[in-house]
């Protein structure tokens, strides 16, 4: 038997297609969410572009039927803007503010006290992102649900880009001797291309070996620079030392790299950079920039000029550089990329319309990134550019997003199987041991 769906306003903010998820069963829009996303549709974010897609979606759809009566969907379902269920009766002993929320949640109520007075009534079903929301239908008695088709993966499948595997010590031994081995040799299930292997004997003796995976060549290779110092930065751990195979390969142009605060993922990719731009100089520039979120309470609007304004965002890349550089005076770092021209240090925001040809990219705290946004910065990659984008899908400050639907998330697993990209997660902090303990148990 279909259903009704009843959706709140942050589910078309966070994917404007939804309405066309719920397969064959009835999707509702309440009256009071049109007048949030009309609301919404003035600014000038994603959140803004959203609301105004979903506007024009919705005013392209009236064009097969009226709205307040139903209308057929091709994914086989309807669509209807419910007007006639707003009354507050029922819900005003429980909820005295007549939020928006609350609307939402009266007119799911009165349409489920509807069905339940029919014989064969359908179920209807609250769909919202705001866990508040759903925790308030559930004290009512109303049924409520996550919107969960935006999502990428399931936690337990998200790509790390790295594989145990264990064999016998011989086979790891072979692998020492030429440098590489055939993966019909290793194991007979299919690997992603750049993906790293983490040998280790099946008998359990210290033996181990790490190659990646060439999928053209269908063979595992050693790594290239896994005993190499990148800008005085040596690797302290595995994860480390792929990491920097990945941000060293000029044959990878894209390259994910995702993990806790502290596991080194800035200061590798800055000290990857650096090598590759200012003593190689394969890029003729070096781009740092990282999406304007703030955590906790923004503090509103800065003074200066553009510089002087982007700095407090900007500052956890200042700081990775002063240890690169190995800085004693305050202002010293300023003075040295003055020097350079080599390397600029941007906001995300000024990215869009550009063409960035011959550049090493750095795009931090990706997490943060919509899947749109994350589209807009990859189109934007020129010829001959490598970028590496990274983060911690476990510290996200966007509102609509979370570690399964981000921008970050979308790109490991949409690239995982191509040959261009690589990916890898660092496990293990070496920020500090305090540092560690608090991604461990805060």
């Amino acid at each position: 038997m279909s259903k009704i769906y009843v959706l709140d306003t942050n589910v078309l903010l966070q994917d404007p297609h939804a309405i066309f998820s719920f397969e064959d069963n009835e999707v509702v829009i309440p009256a009071v969410v049109l007048e949030e996303l009309d609301a919404k549709k003035r600014y000038m974010d994603e959140i803004g572009r959203n609301a105004r897609f979903v506007s024009k979606l919705i005013d392209q759809l009236r064009e097969n039927g009226r709205l307040h009566e139903s209308i057929k969907l091709e994914s086989g379902g309807s669509l209807r803007i419910e007007l006639n269920h707003r009354s507050f009766q029922k819900l005003q002993d429980v909820f005295v503010e007549k939020t928006n929320d609350n609307r939402i949640l009266a007119v799911a109520k009165n349409l489920s006290l509807e069905e339940e007075a029919k014989e064969n009534g359908r179920a209807v079903i609250l769909v919202s992102k705001d866990t508040l929301v759903r925790v308030k239908a559930d004290a009512i008695g109303l049924q409520a649900q996550d919107f969960l088709s935006d999502r990428v993966v399931e936690l337990s499948d998200i790509y790390k880009g790295f594989l145990e595997v264990y064999v016998a010590k011989k086979t790891i031994d072979l692998f020492y001797q030429r440098g590489e081995l055939p993966l019909s040799e290793i194991a007979h299930h299919p690997f992603y291309p750049n993906q790293f292997l983490l040998l280790k004997d099946a008998l359990g003796s210290s033996a181990s070996a790490v190659g990646m995976v060439d999928a053209s060549a269908g063979s595992l290779r050693k790594l290239a620079y896994q005993d190499d110092i990148i800008w005085g930065i040596k690797p302290r751990n595995v994860q480390q030392m792929m990491a920097i195979e990945l941000l060293m390969r000029t044959d990878i142009p894209l390259v994910t790299m995702a993990g806790k605060a502290g596991t080194g993922k800035t200061l590798l990719a800055l000290a990857a950079g650096l090598l590759q731009t200012e003593d190689l100089q394969l890029f003729k520039k070096l781009l740092v920039a990282r999406p304007i979120v703030p955590v906790g309470k923004d503090i509103g609007y800065l003074p200066g000029e553009k510089q002087e304004k982007l700095r407090p965002w900007v500052q956890p890349i200042y700081d990775n550089l002063e240890y690169l550089f190995n800085t004693k005076k305050p202002g010293e770092i300023d003075q040295i990329l003055a020097g350079l021209h080599s390397v600029e240090v941007e906001a995300l925001t000024y990215i869009r319309g550009r063409s960035i040809p011959e550049q090493y990219i750095i795009i931090d705290e990706a997490q943060n990134l919509t899947k749109h946004e994350v589209k807009t910065i990859l189109t934007r990659v020129g010829e001959q550019s490598k970028i590496v984008l990274m983060g911690d899908t476990a510290q996200i400050d966007h509102p609509y997003l979370d570690e399964y639907n981000n921008g970050l998330t979308y790109v490991i697993e949409k690239f995982k199987d191509q040959s261009v990209a690589g990916h890898i997660k660092l496990m293990k902090g070496e920020r500090s041991g305090l540092a560690q303990l608090a991604a461990d148990i805060l």
